[in-house]
Order: structure tokens, then sequence, then C-alpha cells
């Protein structure tokens, strides 16, 4: 098997020391180069073309923004976002992987050098998986639909509301994804119309880094998109994501459901953790749910998705040409959880549907 070649772009020369040797020192990764930002790169790539780029999004002459959307229009390459834990940072952050990056590692203001030698298992993991990605499946095909006005979700469950509310209001959609998640999912949640069923939703994504993609999203669908936080209700029109850091599970009080945002060690070496959402929700909504898992590497959620299938949840697989990387539904496909894959542009429709297909 061939070395995975990487370049990294970082305007802080400890980043590009540290990296640059400790990655060095794993099997199958070479880092061919380093630059302190995009224009040096571009020259140093030109010669000898990496396989994953290591970049940061924050750097002078060109940030990593205008350099994401030059390289994906011009030569598409599977980028990991090297960025700041801070809010500003979570923000652009968002920005780059809508513009085309497949994964996040975080790194701190302060204790760099520890960190990033403590972090670069994390990072291996994530090229790795980047060199595993099919970029030309980042851009839907056919464009979602532009958002309206659109109501809070609590408003769209007042009276009057009309009986389809209360068609949907007793169904459930359980969404897992990892890596080129962030892209399915804004392909998926800006498809939706205003109402429908309630969603909950684990993309696998450092602390801080949810709550910038959540009111990103917020931004373009027509339903409303949050952060979840511990008791929130889950209601048509709503979708609600895991806060990185913390598990989410689905709980019913009465007629109600609602999550349960806790800490805790991580689940299938993730936290939040597919499976933990997938299990929980088995239990609390049974043949009332419908589990999707999308594109993603490892296996989060394929023993989850197996227990849905087992209470009688309708259970979907995002297929292997649709995904960025076909890592988890793979994996739950051999558990034979899946009741059917379907095309990242099918599962809209899926969510929509009334009746169980």
């Amino acid at each position: 098997m061939k070395n995975i070649k990487v370049m990294i772009v970082d305007d802080s020369a400890v980043v590009r020391q540290v990296l640059s040797g400790s990655l060095s020192e794993h099997a199958g990764i070479e880092v061919i180069g380093t630059a302190a930002d995009p224009l040096f790169a571009l020259d140093k790539m030109q010669r000898n073309w990496p396989d994953v780029i290591v970049l940061d999004v924050e750097m002078p002459r060109m940030d990593g923004i205008t350099f994401l959307k030059k390289l994906m229009a011009e030569h598409p390459t599977p980028v990991v976002i090297c960025s700041t834990l801070t809010e500003k940072g979570a923000a652009t952050t968002m920005e780059a992987m809508a513009a085309g990056a497949v994964a996040i590692v975080t790194k701190p203001q302060g204790g760099l050098r520890q960190f990033l030698l403590e972090a670069t298992e994390e990072l291996v993991s994530a090229i790795r998986a980047a060199s595993q990605a099919r970029l030309k499946r980042l851009t839907p095909a056919s464009p979602p639909v532009q958002p309206t006005p659109k109501l809070n979700a609590d408003a769209i469950l007042a009276p009057g509301s009309g009986n389809a509310m209360t068609r949907t209001t007793e169904r459930i959609i359980a969404l897992g994804t990892s890596t080129g998640g962030t892209q399915a999912l804004e392909y998926v949640l800006t498809a939706l119309p205003r109402v429908c069923p309630g969603i909950v939703i684990v993309q696998h994504m450092p602390e801080r880094f949810t709550a910038a993609f959540a009111e990103r999203l917020n931004g373009l669908c027509q339903i409303e998109v949050i952060e979840a936080r511990n008791g929130d209700r889950v209601i048509p029109g709503r979708a609600l994501i895991a806060p990185g850091g913390r598990h989410m599970l689905l709980k019913r009080s009465g007629a109600q459901y609602l999550v349960e945002v806790v800490d805790g060690p991580p689940v299938s070496r993730h936290k939040p953790s597919v499976d933990v959402l997938f299990r929980s929700t088995a239990r609390a909504a049974g043949a009332n749910a419908t589990g999707i898992i999308m594109t993603g590497m490892g296996d989060d959620g394929a023993r989850g998705l197996r227990e849905m299938h087992d209470a009688g949840a309708l259970t979907l697989g995002q297929d292997e040409a649709s995904c960025v990387v076909y890592g988890m539904p793979r994996e739950a496909m051999k558990l034979g959880a899946v009741n059917r894959e379907i095309a990242l542009e099918q599962i809209p429709a899926y969510i929509l549907r009334s009746d169980r297909p």
C-alpha cells in the first residue's frame, strides 16, 4: 500500500515543525512538505501534489476559506482543518467545512506543542479517513430548496396548526454521521419543509464546533436547527444536534419525546456517539422511529442501528456511491442493521414519508 502524501499549511512554525515530525513517525504517512500560507503551498504542490492537506483557516495573504474554494474548484483534494478551539475559530471552520473540508482537528491557544504531540493519533485517523474521501460527491446533483421565513418549532405546535402536524408528532428521525457528514447534513436538512418529523442528530465533531454548525444550518434551513440542551423537546420542525463532547439520548415522557445530554466515556471511540443515540431511540421510540446512518469512517452507529432494526424501526443506510466515506454504512450493512440502502438525494423524501416503505 502506498503512503498517504500530506502537505501541512499553517502560519505557525511550531505547528509545522511538531506536526511534520510526529506524523512522519507513523507508518503509511509521508509529509511531503510544509508551507506558511496557501500561496507558498500552491507553489510546492504543483511539483508534488498531496493526497491530503492539513490546513489552518486563519493565515496571512490568503485565508483557508479562499484557498479551499480555489482548491475544490480547480483540483479537489481532501482537506483536514486544524483549527483553534475558539468561537471565532469554530464559525470560520464551519465555513471551511461547507467549502469542502472533510474533517476537523482542534488546537488550543496555549500549550500547543504538547497538545500536538498528544493529538497525533487523532490527526492520523483524520488523515486516513480523508484520504478515502470521494470529493466529487460533496456537491449534490440538485440544489436544495431555498429557505422561506420560518416559525420557531414551539410555535408550530400551537393550536390550530392543522392535521398534518398531528400525523407527524409520533415520528422520530435519528441521524448519525461522521466524515463528510457536514455537507451531507446540509443537503438533507435544507431540503426539508418547515413541517417535518422531529430529528435528532449525532455528527462527530469537537466541542464548540457543533454550536457553530447548528447556527449555520439554522440560518440556511426552513426547519429550526439547534445544538441540543438537556431536556430539549423533540418536536416537528426541529432538528437537535448533539453537542461536541457530550452524549445525547432520546427519552420519552408520556406522549412527548425529549433529549438527555450527558457526560461519560467515549462509546465506539466517540463522544457524542451514534450508537448511544440509536440505542436510546430504539428503547424510547421503537417502531415509531426511522434510523439513518450516513457517510463516515469507522463503525459507530452500526450496533445501535441494529437495535433500532430489531425494535421495529425503519433503518436506512446511505449508499456507497453517494458517501464521502463508506465506512459506517458498510459496517451497519454487515450487521444486517439496514432495511434499505438509499442515495443521499433520496433521504429527505424518506424522512417526509408518513408510511413505512
